[in-house]
């Protein structure tokens, strides 16, 4: 689904962001094949001796960056493909700039055996747009009753262990994954929210979820959960990782553990810093999340960690749904809401609202989960596979629920207006997105 074939290419003209290096600076990259061979301020000028490029790409002057890793997100191939196929999400990404995506293992069959795991990446190779990387499950079955085959996945090219959108509820059983997991090197990666509180909840607990009638989520509900997995981090020194943290509570708990040097890290997702629980309006089921949107209070709190340096990452938690799943009473809907396009433009709001830099914001969803995840990925070097995008962060637009490439329609920013636009994604030297409006 390539629109170039690989070659010899230039892209000149470009102002040139590479947040691992701190390069902020009009600028140009050469590519050949599926490689970089140069990048830099010497290559800004159209002018620059490129007669043995096969294409010249000028980037008007546009921001050309290291394309995004999305470190947290759900396929729904193989098993739900009546949501979303593989080559869908494959579009969707490449349509917001996502290079990298790391996929939940909560597949139909799961990815707790070498063979699904190989079969994913093998499909996504074949559709040759993002790139797919699996973690393996925590658990068989994701049931949370046995662990996993953590070294057979690992062999497979697991890149951590997670029960996806399930916690690991079970205290002896967190402890032996973070032990095992250690001896690879991988992290776990939680689901932070204590089963028992979140059991039969429906949006976040509080005044709204009183007036709308709805059952509700406790805030404290993930901090108890961290609070018990940083005991059994320091008990074993295995790496940890909480994904999509939402609340001040929990950030609270990240942080201490930080300070003490643990081997703790986390993301969010710009449902947490973008939206609040107002968002959920006259019950409206794309609203509907996992861990729920929070109060305004919590909100800004994921913003100060994210300036503060707390969060690590920001991951698109891509969770598509099909209609009958959404289009249900609010309570009795499915969880998740739809994020490869809109997770660069509404993670660019934290530039445009005045907290990080550029650079700084851009490293989110670049060299900062890469560098989680131990892939070469997210940054620019020499000899490194050429996954770009060209952007231009100012570019205003509205999120359109219907305008979405991928199959699920269900956004919770239907209806935001955003600024930042994805023109152009190079995925291995090959140009396999581009926008013309």
């Amino acid at each position: 689904m390539a629109l170039n074939a690989t070659g010899r290419v230039a892209y000149v003209n470009a102002r040139l962001l590479d947040p691992a290096s701190g390069l902020d600076e009009p600028g140009g990259v050469l590519t050949d094949g599926e490689i970089i061979v140069d990048f830099g301020p010497g290559l800004a000028s159209l002018d620059v001796c490129l007669c043995d490029y096969t294409q010249v790409v000028d980037c008007g002057g546009h921001c050309l960056a290291p394309g995004l890793v999305d470190m947290r997100m759900q396929l729904r191939e193989p098993g739900d493909e009546h949501k979303e196929t593989l080559a869908i999400a494959g579009e969707a990404a490449v349509a917001g700039g996502v290079t990298s995506m790391v996929c939940l293992p909560n597949t139909q069959p799961v990815m707790d055996d070498a063979a699904t795991l190989e079969y994913v990446a093998r499909r996504a190779r074949q559709i040759g747009l993002a790139k797919v990387y699996p973690y393996g499950a925590a658990t068989k079955g994701l049931q949370g009753l046995e662990l996993a085959e953590m070294g057979m996945l690992a062999a497979s090219g697991a890149l951590g262990f997670t029960d996806g959108v399930r916690a690991i509820a079970n205290a002896q059983l967190m402890r032996r994954a973070l032990s095992y997991a250690s001896t690879f090197d991988l992290m776990i990666v939680q689901h932070p929210e204590e089963p028992s509180l979140v059991e039969g909840g429906a949006m976040n607990e509080g005044e709204l979820a009183t007036r709308l009638g709805l059952p509700g989520i406790p805030v404290y509900a993930e901090a108890i959960l961290l609070e018990r997995d940083i005991r059994l981090v320091e008990a074993t020194g295995g790496r940890y990782h909480a994904g999509h943290v939402s609340t001040a509570e929990g950030l609270a708990v990240i942080r201490g553990a930080k300070e003490r040097g643990l081997p703790v890290t986390c993301d969010t997702a710009p449902f947490y810093f973008g939206l609040n629980e107002l968002t959920v309006g006259d019950y409206r089921t794309f609203a509907k999340l996992s861990p729920p949107l929070r109060g305004e209070d919590d909100r800004r709190a994921v913003v100060e960690a994210i300036k503060e340096g707390v969060i690590d990452a920001v991951a698109s938690d891509h969770a598509p749904q099909d209609q009958d799943s959404k289009r249900r009473p609010f309570a009795q809907a499915d969880f998740g809401g739809i994020g490869l396009e809109t997770l660069l433009p509404v993670t660019l709001e934290i530039h445009h609202n005045g907290h990080l830099s550029l650079l700084e914001t851009l490293r989110l969803v670049t060299e900062a989960p890469a560098r989680l995840l131990g892939l070469d990925a997210g940054r620019l070097r020499r000899g490194g596979r050429a996954d770009l995008t060209l952007f231009d962060p100012y570019r205003p637009w509205i999120v359109k629920a219907d305008e979405m490439v991928g199959k699920s329609r269900n956004t919770p920013f239907d209806g935001r207006p955003v600024q930042g636009r994805v023109l152009r994604t190079v995925v291995d030297g090959r140009t396999v997105f581009t926008r013309d409006d």
